[in-house]
């Protein structure tokens, strides 16, 4: 799987699924704003609470900690490729990046209630509370540096098509699931977005990378052989004019659950 990504192309990537209209705020239907309003609810229910959040694979994303970042006081980007820490690096110094997050950070600001000119402080405090951008390997059974969490663990981890597009099948698939959940306190929240009945994705012009084609039943069985009890499962479906051949996904779900 590693050499699968030797060529990945954050800017191409970031360009096939993080503009519409795959990204379109004005559409009811478009997966990104299904994505933001999942992590919403998820961390504004009362129960997602403590010190620390980990965005485990963050790519060269950031949408997953907007909400997030209201939250928790720290937060922690991670990510198995240099090219990915390097572009969240470049928003993080804000020295221009491959894509602009402002529609995003305004969209988040109208889910919370506020203003949309209220993204700058929102740019602001998510510069604030990110505290590093770290190495991560989630097929190692201490996927992280040993230093790199406090000993208790995070308080919830938040992870967006990561596992199933690193993983060469099913059962790597549930065991990053395991190995990951090493990182997160008991009692701790995991918040788990990804594709449903994806076999491949485009990580930049001729790249493609094979992803474990997964159902909700085998997201569902993974998560409790991970120890994790499940709290809700929701999923997306994708239009038609969403499947733009960057990839063959079908849908997506969004997993709360809980660490036993």
């Amino acid at each position: 799987m590693a050499a699968c990504y030797q060529r990945f192309d954050p800017a191409a990537y970031l360009q096939y699924n993080y503009t519409p209209p795959r990204a379109d705020f004005e559409r009811k239907d478009s997966i990104v704003p299904w994505k933001l309003a999942c992590l919403h609810r998820a961390f504004n229910e009362g129960d997602v609470t403590g010190e620390l959040l980990v965005d485990v694979g963050s790519g060269p994303t950031l949408y997953q900690v907007l909400s997030g970042c209201e939250v928790f006081n720290k937060v922690l980007l991670t990510d198995f490729l240099e090219v990915n820490r390097q572009e969240l690096r470049h928003w993080l110094q804000d020295e221009g990046c491959n894509l602009d997050w402002t529609p995003y950070l305004q969209h988040v600001c109208k889910l919370e209630g506020r203003r949309p000119s209220a993204w700058t402080e929102k740019a602001a405090k998510l510069r604030q509370v990110i505290t590093d951008i770290l190495p991560i390997d989630v097929h190692r059974p201490q996927p992280m540096a040993l230093d790199a969490l406090p000993s208790s663990g995070a308080d919830c981890l938040v992870s967006c098509f990561c596992l199933e597009s690193v993983s060469p099948d099913l059962a790597a698939f549930t065991r990053a699931l395991g190995h990951i959940g090493r990182l997160l306190r008991p009692g701790g929240h995991l918040l788990l977005i990804g594709a449903l009945g994806e076999s491949y994705y485009f990580g930049g012009p001729g790249v493609k990378i094979p992803v474990v084609p997964l159902n909700e039943a085998q997201v569902c069985e993974s998560l409790k052989e991970s120890g994790y009890t499940l709290i809700r499962l929701e999923v997306y479906t994708l239009p038609q004019d969403m499947r733009v051949g960057v990839d063959d996904v079908t849908g997506v779900f969004f997993a709360k659950a809980k660490k036993d």
